[in-house]
């Protein structure tokens, strides 16, 4: 009989964070596959937790995640950790998933703490429709792309970034997306946590002259919203018109020009009759 993955959220800094499940998980399974392991043991250490450890990282992903799925299809359980929050997101995880899911594999999850849902929620922008970008790509074509096909995004961004990086980021991101708001979220759930709500431009100069530290999520404002034009009566009537010499009746042609416009579909056909009258 085959064995299972099992996907563990770990604490971003915060050990009390770490669930009940997430202990169980660690301790009941057969190895751990870990970003770092050098990582990881201290989060064992911590919880008086014993099992061999594996590395599975983005460098050696495709030799090690063939081990791993050997080993499950052999009988072993196998947690996989990243260093911090959730695995798969932004680590190689998401091939190991997705190769498992292809094998047959069951895969199963033990929720935790997540660094981008928990700087958005204290970011103060909104949080109903979000889009999580990750890291931006320090090649500058693939960056440049990856910002262009931003500028019209409406739902809030989430971006990680490190701190020796984030000079450059934020210029670019002024640069591309010109002023938004935006939330600076350091050091989640550790001593020093901070959420610095801001604009990009006021950012900017800010760490033109202050180093930052620590893990940083960037909360960043979407586009403004841009509703359509309100139709005139006269314009959905010269709408419908349209319609019928595209060859719509009078009855369809206003039926899809109120569709079209939101005017209502009685007072289009009866100026629509009265013009072809005329």
């Amino acid at each position: 009989m085959q064995g299972k993955l099992i996907l563990v959220g770990t604490p971003i800094g915060n050990l009390g964070d770490f669930s009940p499940r997430g202990v169980a998980a660690l301790g009941e399974c057969d190895f751990i596959a870990a970003e770092d392991t050098r990582v990881s043991v201290k989060l064992l250490n911590h919880f008086g937790i014993k099992k061999p450890l594996l590395s599975y990282y983005e460098h050696n992903r495709i030799r090690r995640g063939e081990e791993i799925r050997q080993r499950i299809l052999s009988g072993e359980t196998c947690v996989l950790v990243s260093d911090a929050g959730m695995p798969v997101i932004s680590d190689p995880g998401e091939e190991l998933v997705a190769e498992c899911a292809r094998c047959g594999i069951e895969v199963s999850v033990v929720p935790g703490p997540n660094a981008a849902v928990s700087a958005l929620a204290i970011s103060g922008l909104r949080g109903g429709r979000f889009t999580f970008e990750g890291f931006l790509s320090m090649n500058k074509k693939s960056r440049r792309a990856h910002l262009e096909s931003l500028v019209s995004e409406q739902r809030t961004m989430i971006f990680y970034e490190a701190p020796h990086k984030l000079r450059a980021t934020l210029a670019d991101l002024l640069g591309a997306l010109g002023e938004r708001n935006i939330a600076i979220v350091r050091e989640l759930t550790k001593l020093h946590e901070e959420a610095i709500r801001t604009t990009l431009g006021k950012a900017v100069e800010r760490y033109a002259e202050e180093n930052p530290k620590g893990e940083i999520v960037l909360i960043v404002e979407g586009a403004e919203v841009v509703e359509a034009p309100e139709f005139t009566l006269e314009e959905a009537v010269q709408l419908a018109l349209e319609y019928t010499e595209q060859g719509l009746t009078v009855s369809e042609a206003a039926r899809k020009a109120a569709h079209t416009s939101g005017i209502k579909k009685s007072d289009i056909y009866k100026e629509l009759i009265s013009e072809r009258e005329e």
